[in-house]
């Protein structure tokens, strides 16, 4: 099959060597990369981070291949790629791409191959965006620190909050923090009936680890127990009635696991991108925090689990925060959403007429899929399930437009329903 007019090597060159994200990707990269799109071969040799049209010997150091049939190309390279199309993390997890070369090479320059792909598309629509806040205005949220005693030592966690009304506790993703609901603390058909409160985890953004205990000489791992104890003591030192708690992937699993073991605690729980079990192998994503690969491999694979029509600015903002976090964090976290959660034997035991749970789903993600939310929402009698079409994972962060559209419905419900009482009685 012959090579479409714009996906040549030397116009894929030409592109990747004009492209600023590219070039920044690319620094330091000598080696090359080989796109086999069904019949049709695309090569670059790079030096020092500069490209240039040629077929790099595959066995040669630093150079990574990606091959697979033209039609999973042609989904990939769609102004709107198709969900679970959109990405090559996706493709090779599944193993609908195969990949060829060293893996922590491919870690580190993971983002500069997705870019060179990226190039390859046509304009996507332009995305609006709101109008530039006013100079000088500040944001709605107030933050300060509360400590905590979790697993018997003292903790000190950071907290925004805006609102007023019914207590809505904000829980962020694996490897990040509560800066991801700033968008929802602005809005007041939000705020004038819920108090947003947004934490970080402590390791996470700006709560800091405790102070006196080695943290630093054992690997991080997130527990079960230990993550339900966060919001359940900050409730308790808040005095909180009766709090609604919603959370977005480790966040997500987590309110279905408060509904299960604290329902007398939390009246409702929102589960963003819930699920009652994620099956992934937490061993084959050591590249997530190895010494040869930077943050910016877990921000870039972030960008694969949102949607290709989530405002850009957005979706790198969202992605920018996991560069920023602690090395460790997100792997450790993942033990969590991997390994420690797992509520397919527990999930008929959870009763909504205790805690009201209610899941949504993005329509891009492909780890909290729709179809585990609907297996969720099918084990759990009582509770409510919304397909998010046009978003992925983060949708309270890359597209909170279309995220609060489908979460107002779930606040109305919220608010109209009356509080049970303690033990469902």
């Amino acid at each position: 099959m012959s090579a479409h007019p714009a996906r040549t090597s030397e116009h894929l060159a030409t592109l990747c060597a004009a492209d600023g994200e590219f070039r920044l990707a690319a620094r330091f990269w000598n080696g090359g990369m080989r796109l086999r799109m069904g019949g049709t071969l695309l090569g670059m040799t790079l030096a020092n981070g500069m490209p240039r049209a040629a077929d790099p010997d595959q066995d040669a150091a630093g150079v990574i291949g990606l091959a697979a049939p033209q039609q999973t190309w042609d989904a990939l390279l769609a102004a709107t790629p198709p969900r679970f199309g959109n990405d090559i993390a996706p493709l090779v997890m599944a193993g609908q791409m195969a990949l060829e070369g060293d893996p922590v090479v491919y870690a580190q320059y993971y983002p500069a191959v997705m870019r060179a792909i990226e190039l390859l598309r046509p304009p996507a629509p332009s995305q609006a965006m709101p109008p530039p806040a006013a100079a000088g205005r500040f944001d709605s949220p107030v933050g300060r620190y509360i400590h905590l005693q979790l697993d018997g030592m003292d903790h000190r966690v950071y907290f925004e909050e805006a609102g007023a009304g019914i207590p809505l506790l904000l829980q962020h993703t694996a490897g990040c923090h509560g800066s991801q609901w700033r968008h929802l603390f602005e809005r007041p058909e939000v705020t004038d009936h819920f108090r947003l409160i947004a934490y970080d985890l402590p390791f996470h953004g700006k709560s800091l680890p405790p102070v006196g205990p080695k943290w630093w000489a054992t690997e991080y791992r997130l527990t079960a127990a230990f993550l339900r104890a966060v919001p359940v003591t900050l409730a308790s030192a808040l005095k909180l009635d009766r709090p609604v708690f919603m959370g977005c992937s480790v966040g997500g699993l987590l309110a279905l696991d408060l509904a299960r073991h604290h329902p007398d605690v939390f009246r409702a729980v929102i589960a963003v991108e819930g699920a009652l079990k994620v099956d992934a192998d937490v061993e084959a994503l050591s590249a997530l925090w190895h010494p040869q690969v930077s943050n910016e491999y877990k921000a870039r694979m972030m960008d694969s689990l949102m949607s290709p029509t989530s405002p850009e600015a957005y979706r790198k903002e969202t992605s920018h925060v996991y560069a920023a976090g602690w090395p460790p964090a997100f792997l450790g976290d993942l033990h969590y959403y991997l390994v420690d959660y797992d509520l397919r034997a527990e999930a008929a035991s959870i009763d909504t007429g205790r805690t009201a749970v209610h899941i949504l789903n993005g329509e891009y993600d492909w780890s909290g899929s729709m179809e585990h939310g609907q297996a969720a929402h099918a084990a759990i009698a009582g509770s409510t399930w919304t397909g998010m079409q046009g978003v992925g994972h983060f949708p309270m962060s890359e597209n909170p437009d279309a995220f609060v559209r489908h979460l107002l419905p779930i606040l109305e419900a919220i608010k109209a329903r009356p509080v049970p009482a303690i033990g469902g009685r």
